[in-house]
């Protein structure tokens, strides 16, 4: 453990844990896994123009979100079946969350259930919202979020059809995981998740899930109930009806086109947040960062703009937020995390990008996210030369400095 000192550490630990079937479910893309290249690359095309001679022993990366102040500018993105790499990985994720003072987004296919959670995270807990074929279900899900308190209700609009995740395909990899002489050789291979999974029983319930599938419903059951609901047609109509049912804070994740950023901010949306889902979806998507200072133009100053998709260093967050966004999510390092290492995982994982961003501060000269001007420090590496140039007054072109 003491050498895990990167994302990229963790992410290895988690490979050797994991059979090749479950980390390359983790890990991959849709096909050729061009958007998942790309939304790291978008990060690798700027670079930091940084201000000298500053005190910057006092630094802070507090930020402010829907009236609320987080430990930091990040937080932890959704991600699907996490109990099923680790027993207890979404109730790790929320309470390493709530320790370090950042939002945990629980995702709608979780293995373990939103009252669970929200006990965990109680200042932190936001919810993700798949919604259900059958809108009795949605409305009841929107309920139990209120209920156990959390804080966001995340509506997530960019999974229309499934997507063909090429990796998956030729692993033989699908959901209800089931024993097969494949998995089972190379759950050999990797003992330490084949004794924690036969441990806990196999196959985990998705408890949140299970309350609404036939009664007696085994683990394998409660799954193939929860995907006939996978996918299901979702229109502007809908995210009026969860406008309606939703009290709280509502954010649309998801969201990449302007158009969308527009429609949702005039149905209500209380937040935008820009992703194409991790690059798990389609492989030919616009990255994610990119797209952030045209969106930030549509919706304005004011509106939250949010974004995942590529984070994997603390300079990716800044750079994120030098781009527009308000606030940034990061699915893969945490979930790395707590594959590879448990609770501890989690928790190095956030001390990881908080530590990279605090001393990236520091090198640059930014001492408070809320000072504004954020993009002052981000250079293209497309356009280095005009911005220096722009960034110089007329004094100093006239000196020649």
């Amino acid at each position: 453990m003491r050498r895990v000192i990167s994302i990229s550490d963790l992410r290895e630990h988690a490979r050797r844990r994991l059979p090749k079937i479950l980390f390359d479910w983790i890990d991959g893309g849709a096909g050729d896994e061009r958007g998942l290249r790309e939304n790291e690359a978008a990060f690798d095309a700027y670079r930091f123009l940084p201000r000298y001679m500053l005190d910057v022993s006092q630094r802070t990366q507090r930020k402010a979100l829907f009236g609320k102040t987080y430990a930091s500018p990040f937080g932890i993105a959704p991600t699907g079946y996490a109990g099923l790499f680790r027993p207890g990985a979404d109730l790790m994720l929320a309470q390493a969350a709530e320790q370090a003072g950042i939002p945990f987004i629980m995702s709608g296919t979780s293995v373990s259930s939103i009252e669970d959670a929200a006990k965990l995270a109680p200042n932190s807990f936001w919810y993700q919202l798949y919604a259900a074929a059958d809108v009795e279900i949605t409305r009841h899900l929107i309920g139990r979020a209120e209920r156990a308190g959390c804080q966001v209700l995340v509506v997530t609009i960019d999974i229309p059809i499934a997507g063909k995740r090429e990796r998956d395909q030729r692993n033989g990899f699908e959901f209800p995981l089931r024993m097969t002489p494949r998995l089972a050789w190379d759950g050999l291979c990797h003992p330490a998740w084949t004794l924690a999974y036969l441990r806990t029983g196999g196959l985990p319930v998705m408890q949140n899930w299970a309350l609404y599938a036939p009664p007696g419903s085994s683990a394998i059951e409660v799954a193939e109930f929860a995907n006939t609901h996978a996918y299901c047609v979702q229109t502007w109509e809908h995210l009026k009806l969860f406008r309606d049912l939703w009290p709280g804070k509502l954010v649309v994740k998801g969201v990449m086109h302007p158009h969308d950023a527009t429609m949702a901010m005039r149905l209500g949306a209380d937040g935008i947040y820009v992703s194409n889902h991790g690059g798990r979806q389609y492989d030919r998507s616009v990255a994610a960062p990119s797209v952030l200072p045209i969106l930030r133009e549509i919706v304005g100053p004011d509106m939250p703009l949010m974004m995942d998709g590529g984070v994997r260093r603390g300079s990716d967050i800044f750079a994120a937020l030098c781009l527009g966004a308000d606030f940034v999510f990061a699915g893969r390092p945490t979930l790395y995390g707590v594959t590879a290492h448990g609770s501890w995982g989690a928790e190095q994982a956030i001390t990881i990008l908080r530590d990279e961003l605090g001393n990236l501060m520091g090198q640059i000269g930014c001492l408070d996210l809320e000072q504004g001007n954020l993009g002052l420090f981000l250079v293209s590496m497309v356009k280095a030369q005009a911005q220096l140039a722009s960034a110089m007054s007329p004094e100093m072109r006239q000196e020649g400095v």
